[in-house]
């Protein structure tokens, strides 16, 4: 896959991809057509390490949340809460929706413009999700290394406390 290329997800939205770099959002809509589509989960909750954007907002400790859904924002940060792990939550920006629209497929794989870059990874897995079920984005690109320990581990407590709630 190279610039310029037009790919098609599982779910038949064409993809034009503008940097190779933002490759893991295009193995993640995939992913998320595959848990939403074949698996039937009621709501889901995506955690990535999806963009540099978001560590630049929030820095090294906290993970960014995106989410349309309060009970399902509510959730998370209870649970997060509970486990130390950091979590602020950010917006789903519709405005900004246009930025990764592309003129040759349906979504460009990465905005127009070089702001809001982790409002623009969050809208594009949002588009691989039915409509109506619950989705939330966890870019946990900060949290998951530590220069002092390295791997943190970030997101596993989270994770498993917010199943264990159910």
């Amino acid at each position: 896959v190279v610039p310029g290329d037009v790919i098609t997800a599982s779910n038949g939205k064409t993809i034009e991809v503008i940097n190779t770099d933002a490759e893991g959002r295009l193995t993640m809509a995939d992913a998320l057509v595959y848990i939403d589509k074949e698996i039937g989960c009621e709501e889901i909750i995506e955690l990535s390490t999806l963009t540099g954007a978001c560590m630049v907002s929030l820095g090294s400790a906290m993970a960014g949340l995106w989410t349309d859904y309060d009970e399902l924002a509510a959730k998370v940060q209870s649970a997060a809460s509970s486990t130390g792990d950091k979590v602020w939550r950010m917006p789903m920006a519709k405005e900004y929706k246009d930025q990764i629209k592309s003129k040759i497929a349906d979504l460009r794989n990465l905005g127009t413009v070089r702001y809001g870059g982790a409002i623009h990874a969050a809208l594009f897995l949002q588009e691989f999700v039915s409509k109506d079920k619950p989705f939330a984005h966890i870019d946990m690109a900060g949290p998951v290394w530590s220069n002092k320990i390295g791997a943190t581990g970030y997101g596993a407590k989270l994770v498993t406390e917010l199943v264990c709630s159910e």
